[in-house]
């Protein structure tokens, strides 16, 4: 089991990297959230992996964090229906802290806004997930210490839109920050986030 690679990242792309181990370059596919820690090719860089065998291919998932990686296995090993693409569009279409708090709350219709996520994937999310041994009791006092407010829900719907529209999350994240400080504490909306986000990325 190839468990992380460390070398010199040479290619670098939303959905995928090129590590340079030794003179061998290893393809690794991995979410946005991921892409975002990158450092720039060249570099040195260090990624969590995990395998996945298949008949045609022998595949490698790649992730920045450890919180990563574990989300992605816990998705792919005990939620009939997802599999590694789908569990990397989950680790890229919403933060770990929100994506634990939505499956504590049960709240199928934030999980199911991800892009490839429907309404029945989620409510299998929420189900199987909530029934394993130790992740409830271990993401409720993760939630409770990091309950999103109203502001962030407003936020994050922002981002996802935003992210949607092909922008990177980090870029996303830094232009609704500029937003909001440039609104001086007047409530603001999502869409209003989101519009005056796209004139800053544009």
């Amino acid at each position: 089991m190839i468990t992380f690679l460390e070398g010199i990242l040479e290619e670098a792309l939303p959905t995928q990297i090129v590590v340079n181990v030794g003179g061998i370059g290893y393809q690794v596919l991995i979410p946005m959230s991921s892409f975002d820690r990158l450092p720039p090719p060249g570099a040195a860089v260090r990624v969590l992996t995990q395998l996945i065998v298949r008949e045609d291919a022998h595949l490698l998932y790649g992730f920045a964090t450890k919180e990563e990686r574990d989300l992605f296995q816990l998705l792919t090993h005990h939620v009939s229906g997802v599999g590694p693409k789908l569990a990397l569009a989950v680790l890229s279409g919403m933060s770990i802290i929100y994506f634990k708090a939505a499956v504590v709350a049960g709240d199928i219709a934030a999980i199911s806004k991800i892009r490839g996520v429907g309404k029945k994937t989620a409510e299998r999310v929420v189900l199987e997930l909530k029934d394993k041994l130790g992740v409830v009791a271990e993401w409720e006092a993760s939630s409770a210490a990091h309950a999103p407010s109203a502001e962030d829900l407003v936020i994050h719907d922002a981002v996802l839109a935003l992210i949607s529209l092909g922008f990177k999350q980090v870029d996303a994240h830094k232009a609704l920050k500029k937003v909001i400080e440039s609104a001086n504490g007047d409530d603001i909306t999502s869409e209003r986030l989101v519009r005056e986000g796209l004139k800053l990325l544009i």
